[in-house]
């Protein structure tokens, strides 16, 4: 969806205030947004943009990346997820072991219409690592976790990979991305299953590529995938 389909496809309510927070909810999912940006493409004025999305991010709807950029907060993305607050409340602290025993940081995944968001993340305190906020969105043709969407998914989801590709992951139970995504990134995942064999998460190590090369599943594959396989037996 572009830009102005993101407009045209707007419901006015004709509460001028909560249309134009809808519209900054809606153009923010798309991808994450500067302020400039945010201005640029809602049409609105830069400090009503301004005072908008910072209402949205006092109240959880949006969050602020290392870059400054908004992006969906995890209050909106606990409630766009179904089930999503057991699943967090269930990965948590096995994600936090993950976390212990790797040094590397972990996130859970969703599958949000045409995009991945992170629903939940946890990271060393110290270190080089690689931080997703809670919220971000990502596209599913790049990434490991976006592999382990497509490999399970009952319907085409992209076609950046071979059918090959999406056999080994449901062989293996893992995914692996080196440089995929950014140049300088590596990540391992594994998908998480619910009671009834239905895939509803990806869980995720990520870190400094120069640490998880050639093959993350290598470094740390057997770590991921107890953690995958005890957090599904619970749910």
């Amino acid at each position: 969806m572009g830009q102005q389909d993101i407009i045209e496809d707007s419901t006015e309510s004709g509460i001028k205030v909560l249309d134009r927070a809808v519209l900054i909810l809606n153009v923010i999912a798309e991808e994450p947004r500067s302020l400039a940006e945010l201005a640029t493409v809602t049409g609105l004025p830069r400090a009503t943009a301004h005072r908008l999305a910072t209402a949205l991010e006092a109240h959880g709807m949006l969050a602020r990346a290392r870059d400054n950029r908004w992006t969906i907060g995890a209050r909106l993305a606990s409630l766009g997820a179904q089930g999503a607050d057991t699943l967090i409340e269930t990965a948590t602290p096995i994600m936090t072991e993950l976390v212990e025993r790797t040094g590397e940081s972990v996130q859970l995944y969703r599958l949000t219409g045409g995009s991945r968001t992170c629903v939940a993340a946890s990271g060393p305190s110290s270190g080089l690592t690689n931080v997703v906020p809670v919220g971000t969105r990502m596209p599913l043709n790049a990434g490991s976790a976006a592999r382990v969407f497509a490999a399970y998914s009952s319907t085409p989801l992209t076609d950046a990979y071979t059918a090959e590709q999406l056999e080994e992951v449901r062989h293996t139970g893992l995914a692996e991305s080196v440089g995929e995504r950014d140049i300088g990134l590596a990540s391992l995942s594994s998908p998480i299953f619910d009671s009834k064999g239905t895939m509803i998460a990806a869980l995720s190590i990520s870190g400094v590529a120069e640490r998880l090369r050639p093959h993350p599943a290598a470094v740390w594959g057997t770590e991921l995938t107890d953690a995958a396989h005890r957090l599904s037996a619970l749910l």
